[in-house]
């Protein structure tokens, strides 16, 4: 590696809202800060603005192709990128542009890094291979130790090369006390939710597999055993329209009508956990991470998740929240009553732990800096360094 900075190039399919894509923008801006150059090749997106507001600079390429043709051409691509900008490293977040980019870094000789987002399950021998790309980084990194034990285990990745490197927030964004009223009462507002009463909150797209429909089930158990004044706002997108749809009509049926919020995406995640009272993951299948209750518990709100996946690194059970048994409506409309009927110094308590556990453990710098570190590792560098230089009195 020569004295010049650093030029590291990040590669996925596109520049859309998810954690995979605010991780590369979080990810450009730390190796600004650090010195380096920073590069997305990707189909463009909403996070485009915030990608150069961050320093990086954006190519377009669409990586997202499956066939192999298209993979072996846009390796082809990829090596001229890495010849053209003088790339040292490449970082894939996927499987597809892991494929090509894998291929160009070896023709071309420069390291690759990988991670490994999500869950990728493998019924087959095909999926394996498919998925096994994200296990063929000089280092690779899993967003929790759920994900990493699988990487030992089903992939044979050794410790030499994981790195575990948790996704996120930051607490300057999630931070009690600093919410202005204006925020939090607009979302009141929208959301019809009346002064006094509690607030059930579950911020996820609308898919089966979240957990809206044992929700659902909870919330009418819990209207008999805890009559208190609460609403549950449901807020994402919709992922299954079918799904969203059956959903809704369970909800007529029970009669819940006045007591649930479809309320769509919210871009305003501080001010929602703000207002809840308790914010719920019920997942009907593991969580690779759960960046939702990270911010919550930030933000000391009690959070309750399902006994599975990440969950069980991110919550502290009995301390920062509560974890109960996937698909198990009933023992969740107990939990929820539990927290609604907690006294107030028993929650301030809560509150206390949450916050210091999620500020001591998934904060954004925290993942910008360890990442950093892995470039570092490989290409001698110093812009962990250097960032934290920067970021010391933050």
């Amino acid at each position: 590696m020569t004295d010049r900075s650093p030029v590291i190039l990040q590669v996925l399919p596109a520049l859309g809202t998810g954690g995979l894509e605010r991780g590369a923008v979080e990810i450009a801006s730390a190796i600004t800060q650090g010195g380096g150059t920073a590069l997305v090749a990707s189909r463009p997106g909403r996070l485009l603005v915030q990608l150069r507001h961050a320093g990086g600079r954006h190519i377009d390429l669409d990586l997202k192709i499956k066939s192999p043709f298209a993979v072996l051409r846009r390796a082809r691509d990829l090596q001229a990128i890495i010849r053209r900008e003088g790339v040292d490293l490449v970082h894939a977040r996927s499987r597809i542009p892991a494929w090509a980019a894998w291929i160009a870094c070896r023709r071309e000789n420069i390291p690759l890094v990988t991670t490994w987002h999500g869950v990728h399950e493998a019924t087959w021998w095909g999926k394996k291979l498919y998925n096994s790309v994200l296990a063929r980084g000089a280092r690779v990194i899993a967003i929790s130790e759920f994900i990493a034990g699988r990487l030992r285990s089903e992939y044979g990745v050794p410790e030499s090369r994981l790195r575990v490197i948790p996704r996120g927030a930051d607490p300057q964004d999630f931070e009690p006390g600093v919410i202005s009223g204006e925020r939090v009462q607009k979302l009141a507002e929208s959301w019809g939710v009346l002064h006094g009463e509690d607030v059930i909150l579950m911020p996820a797209r609308l898919t089966d597999w979240k957990g809206q429909g044992v929700l659902i089930e909870a919330l009418a158990l819990l209207r008999d055993r805890a009559d208190t004044g609460w609403i549950c706002v449901l807020a994402g997108p919709e992922g299954d329209r079918k799904f969203s749809r059956r959903l809704q009509q369970r909800v007529r049926e029970l009669g819940l009508e006045d007591r649930v919020r479809f309320a769509g995406t919210c871009t305003d995640m501080p001010a929602a956990c703000d207002l809840a009272t308790v914010v719920v993951a019920p997942s009907l299948r593991p969580e690779p991470f759960g960046r939702t209750l990270v911010e919550a518990q930030m933000m000391g709100r009690p959070v309750i998740g399902t006994a599975q996946g990440a969950m069980m690194e991110t919550i502290l059970p009995g301390e920062t929240g509560l974890v109960v048994p996937p698909g198990d409506a009933d023992a969740l409309a107990d939990a929820l009553k539990s927290v609604l009927e907690t006294d107030e110094d028993a929650l301030n308590w809560l509150a206390e732990k949450a916050r210091a556990h999620a500020v001591a453990n998934y904060t954004t710098d925290l993942m910008q800096a360890r990442t950093l570190g892995v470039y570092d590792e490989l290409l001698g560098t110093h812009l962990r360094t250097t960032f934290e230089e920067q970021n010391h009195d933050r």
